[in-house]
């Protein structure tokens, strides 16, 4: 039986997508050193491209190794290795998947502990309550320093595309540096990049630009953006709509609605603003309102797992479903629904009562099933979140070290 979730995707610049589900971004941590993707992320891809996906966008990708959203993450740079990209690309091209890359740069969204280069639109320092400390003080951002960040995003994309990547995504969500810029809460600037929305979206138009000017006319360019940060004074629906409209007026070939940051993570159902979100597809309604006006293709993430939510979402007017943690759970979800419309993914509930540690677990247990997969092996849904969050801080101070070590002589 044949559902709204398998119909084919045709993007503005020709691609198209066999099916309506997309692997949405999950950092794996899982890089090999010099910041490399290895073994671990080709097999992880390879299990999702077979697993019936339509689309797979990587976990963020490090446009500067200097600032890096974690240990274990991957940078793609101007004098990187190309090779164990190729094989990278390879290995998620299975299966007539297509696949995209996902570029970042976090801005002050930094672990103190991995030192670099710490910046965002202006000083202000990410507030985590008695977990502040864990982050670095950021400082703000030169004219000089714009200009190369915008070549950075270029040079990145130029590289995925030559290593056999259908297309990027821009990380313009979640708190990162492009949305410390959207946020009027982050962005105190006086200048061209600061103050009313069109200008604090224009180091996101510019990056755009950039990599249009920079990959071939054929290569899908995507922007991941929240429909709002969820904290009060921050970017909201509004300031989301009016930015989707310019994106379009810039032939983007898909805009992806999520929402939150590391201070209210929406992305897994916690606001800062008291706000409720859906219980599951937690942004359709922001996503439901912007598709109808948006004149490019609309993907929503947050609280998919359903095939009954999923054909909801699509039935709804958006185009795409984005899913994260349901895939490390179960990566071959999509083909199991073609024979089990009621198959979904057991995901753990972790109901602490301290909201920021609920939320580390929670990533904690999700990158164990992601290390499981690139492994052979399969998921594990009952794992502890206690014995998960332990683990996982225990392996992110061996990369820590890893990292510093490798540069002990200076970023």
């Amino acid at each position: 039986m044949s559902h709204p979730v398998d119909q084919t995707l045709t993007l503005p610049n020709g691609n198209v997508l066999p099916n309506r589900i997309a692997k949405a971004a999950m950092e794996e941590n899982m890089a090999i050193e010099g910041h490399l993707p290895g073994d671990g992320i080709f097999k992880l891809y390879k299990a999702w491209a077979n697993g019936g996906t339509g689309l797979l966008i990587t976990g963020n990708v490090m446009v500067d190794h200097r600032a890096m959203t974690g240990p274990g993450g991957i940078a793609l740079e101007q004098d990187t290795p190309l090779e164990p990209f190729k094989q990278w690309a390879n290995s998620a091209k299975q299966n007539n998947t297509q696949v995209w890359m996902q570029i970042n740069h976090p801005g002050r969204q930094v672990y103190a502990a991995m030192g670099g280069h710490v910046l965002s639109p202006s000083d202000i320092p990410l507030d985590m309550g008695k977990h502040s400390s864990l982050f670095g003080q950021p400082t703000a951002m030169t004219e000089t320093q714009i200009e190369e960040l915008i070549q950075r995003f270029a040079t990145t994309a130029s590289r995925a595309i030559e290593a056999g990547f259908n297309g990027v995504q821009i990380h313009a969500a979640h708190g990162y540096l492009l949305s410390q810029f959207l946020s009027p809460l982050t962005n105190k600037r006086h200048d061209q990049w600061g103050g009313p929305l069109e200008n604090r979206a224009r180091l996101l138009y510019q990056v755009v630009k950039a990599i249009q000017n920079t990959v071939p006319k054929d290569t899908a360019i995507a922007v991941k953006l929240n429909s709002a940060d969820f904290q009060r004074g921050g970017f909201d629906s509004d300031d989301a709509q009016a930015v989707v409209k310019t994106l379009g007026e810039l032939n983007v070939d898909l805009v992806e609605l999520s929402g939150g940051s590391y201070e209210s993570p929406a992305m897994q159902g916690i606001t800062q603003d008291g706000r409720t979100l859906e219980r599951e597809a937690y942004f359709l309604s922001f996503a439901k309102d912007i598709a109808q006006h948006a004149t490019m293709p609309i993907m929503t993430t947050g609280g998919i797992n359903r095939l009954a939510i999923a054909n909801n979402v699509i039935n709804a007017g958006v185009d795409l479903i984005g899913m994260g943690r349901a895939l490390a759970f179960r990566p071959d979800l999509p083909n199991q629904w073609k024979n089990n419309s009621d198959a979904q993914a057991q995901l753990p509930n972790v109901a602490w009562k301290n909201k920021t540690m609920a939320s580390i677990a929670t990533m904690a247990i999700t990158k164990r099933q992601l290390q499981r997969i690139g492994k052979g092996k399969q998921p594990k849904p009952s794992s502890s979140a206690v014995f998960s969050l332990i683990a996982d801080q225990m392996r992110l101070k061996k990369l820590t070290k890893r990292y510093r070590a490798r540069y002990a002589g200076g970023f």
